[in-house]
């Protein structure tokens, strides 16, 4: 079954970010009994659960799809490829935090790596001129922007570069 937005709005009510049970969706292997027991057990709980990834899952007819990819449909009426997390939150499910996205939208707003020593995203040391390089990707190849002395120079010609080439989807952090 591909979820609709009409069965979506049945079985979830929508708020602030969260999804609620309205009713439990048809089976053909459940007596109307054994559905409205499970309706009153679960009516107006908090809907999913988290997964391995980062994401709130709940199951629908022994599917499990993302919380937020409900929210969007729900709104929106369409499901598209991919949604982006604005500010990054995978658990912020606020609909005005989610939008659609392409991948390489969505790897353009990722957060600062963890791996990352400068502190600042597109920033690294270049030991070889003992300057601040900074980078940024552009088309899924990475674009070298300069090279700089000062590191909060640098952290700017990033950001600027960033909001050039990344427009909305441009993170900083």
């Amino acid at each position: 079954m591909s979820l609709t937005q009409q069965e979506a709005h049945r079985l979830f009510e929508y708020k602030d970010g969260e999804l609620f049970w309205k009713n439990r969706p048809a089976t053909d292997f459940l007596t109307e009994h054994d559905c409205n027991q499970w309706n009153s057990k679960y009516f107006g709980k908090r809907a999913g659960c988290y997964g391995k990834k980062p994401y709130v899952y709940t199951a629908i007819n022994h599917k499990n799809i993302a919380i937020h990819r409900i929210i969007f449909l729900m709104q929106h009426g369409y499901l598209p490829k991919m949604i982006d997390h604005m500010d990054g939150n995978p658990r912020n499910n606020k609909i005005e935090n989610l939008r659609e996205a392409t991948p390489l939208q969505n790897q353009q707003n990722q957060k600062l790596p963890k791996h990352n020593t400068s502190g600042y995203k597109g920033v690294i040391w270049y030991k070889r001129l003992n300057k601040w390089l900074v980078r940024v990707k552009v088309n899924k190849k990475q674009m070298h922007i300069g090279v700089f002395e000062d590191i909060e120079l640098a952290d700017l010609v990033a950001q600027e570069a960033r909001n050039k080439f990344h427009g909305a989807f441009a993170r900083h952090f």
